[in-house]
């Protein structure tokens, strides 16, 4: 038996989570172990990072439904790192759910999180298994931004303050991978174009549909900057708003099912039926925006030129293949959200600012923090999780490890969270996480 099993260990993202682990300082409270196709690189790995024989190692084929199975029973929580996920993840989650093992991933891939929602969300209820996709880059600062900003809401003005709508802008420095490219390529070659164009339908994610969002455009700006901040589209706008949904509709729906809670509480941890959230990348300039935006479109459609296709597959990261070390530690992440209440005959709107810092390229240093400590919370502070966390199924990092995740972030000295409520652009009220 092992506590956390990562799955797809010598690949680029799973060698990061696995130095981190490793040295963690919670080391002493989890046993590790590392799963590949290949023994003879988990061996290899094994030499290269200095790790002792505590540390086991599993040969698994993700492909392979039996061999799976009777891994996933061995452990407690699962770090998935092997994708794309719409090719060879399904088993592992079908493992998990009927197992009650945990499960966290790096997916950005909307419309495999759709399949596996629709297949084993039940089941996991069932097994109390908790399955969180997209728990790194994609999507956790976007769905901790607006969980932070809600919470800022209620603590500072009121429970029965609800969200009108949130805008998240990202300032990013980061690289890609081999993997990242493969993950792409495949949504295109590999997914059926009417899945595709569905994963893009608001709230397709989500248990509840909820008002009309926000269309995308060319050029966005963020309310309360000063000098205004613009943005571009983000490529990742998709799938974290997605994600950002569902937990809306999860939170709604246990506020409106479970009636035994007092209504203070229920309130308290939905962000109400008014909702609505989108984001952008930011650009120095209305021009810088509106010119991203159009060179992502471009690049997007030019991808749908198969010689296109085969010329990035050549000339692109290939697979094992990521951001240089010193991008690694010189990248950050910048993400600044925007979130208002709704007015009402007795409260006027509110505003809150709020603040996530990352220090570390976003896309593997930092996302490899990211999923590492969500595995941990789960493993480590169980009892302290969402009521959500505690009946399973297919979650969103903000809707099942909650405050959890926030303080496991700060805690390893990368990440730094603030939340204020603003005034016409000024402080008026302001709380550090």
């Amino acid at each position: 038996m092992a506590d956390i099993l990562v799955l797809g260990a010598t690949g680029f993202t799973g060698r990061l989570i696995t130095q981190y682990l490793y040295s963690h300082p919670d080391r002493s409270s989890f046993s590790l172990a590392l799963g590949a196709r290949s023994q003879h690189k988990l061996a290899q790995l094994k030499q290269e990072l200095g790790l002792d024989d505590s540390v086991k190692t599993f040969q698994v084929d993700v492909l392979d439904e039996h061999q799976v199975e009777e891994v996933v029973k061995q452990v407690q929580v699962v770090i998935n790192t092997v994708g794309p996920f719409y090719k060879w993840g399904t088993y592992v989650v079908q493992a998990c759910a009927r197992n009650g093992t945990h499960y966290v991933d790096i997916t950005g891939e909307t419309h495999w999180i759709r399949d596996i929602i629709e297949v084993y969300d039940y089941l996991a209820t069932k097994t109390h298994a908790i399955i969180i996709p997209s728990s790194g880059m994609d999507s956790m600062p976007s769905d901790l931004s607006v969980y932070l900003s809600n919470k800022t809401l209620k603590t500072l003005v009121g429970p029965d303050t609800m969200i009108d709508e949130s805008t998240s802008a990202f300032d990013v420095l980061w690289g890609a991978s081999g993997g990242s490219i493969a993950t792409l390529l495949s949504s295109l070659e590999d997914v059926p174009k009417l899945k595709r164009a569905m994963a893009r339908t608001n709230f397709v994610l989500s248990n509840l549909k909820g008002v009309v969002q926000p269309l995308p455009r060319l050029l966005y700006t963020l309310p309360f900057t000063s000098p205004p901040t613009w943005g571009s589209i983000f490529i990742m706008g998709t799938v974290n708003r997605m994600i950002v949904q569902r937990t809306w509709g999860l939170k709604e729906l246990w506020s409106r099912t479970h009636t035994e809670h007092p209504e203070t509480e229920r309130k308290q941890f939905t962000y109400g039926p008014q909702f609505k959230y989108s984001e952008f990348r930011v650009a120095k300039s209305k021009a810088g925006g509106v010119l991203a935006s159009l060179g992502l479109i471009f690049g997007m459609l030019s991808l749908l030129i198969p010689p296109l296709r085969w010329l990035l597959k050549k000339v692109g990261p290939q697979s094992g293949e990521g951001p240089s070390p010193e991008l690694q530690k010189n990248g950050w992440l910048k993400v600044t959200n925007i979130t208002s209440s709704v007015a009402t005959p007795t409260t006027p709107q509110r505003h809150v600012r709020t603040t996530i810092n990352g220090s570390g390229d976003p896309g593997y240093a930092l996302t490899s923090i990211m999923i590492a400590e969500s595995a941990l919370s789960i493993l480590l502070n169980y009892s302290e999780l969402t009521p959500l966390a505690h009946e399973g199924g297919i979650l969103t990092p903000a809707s099942a490890l909650g405050d959890v995740i926030v303080r496991r972030l700060e805690r390893s000295g990368k990440f730094r969270f603030e939340s204020e409520i603003i005034v016409c652009g000024e402080v008026e009220e302001k709380k550090e996480r």
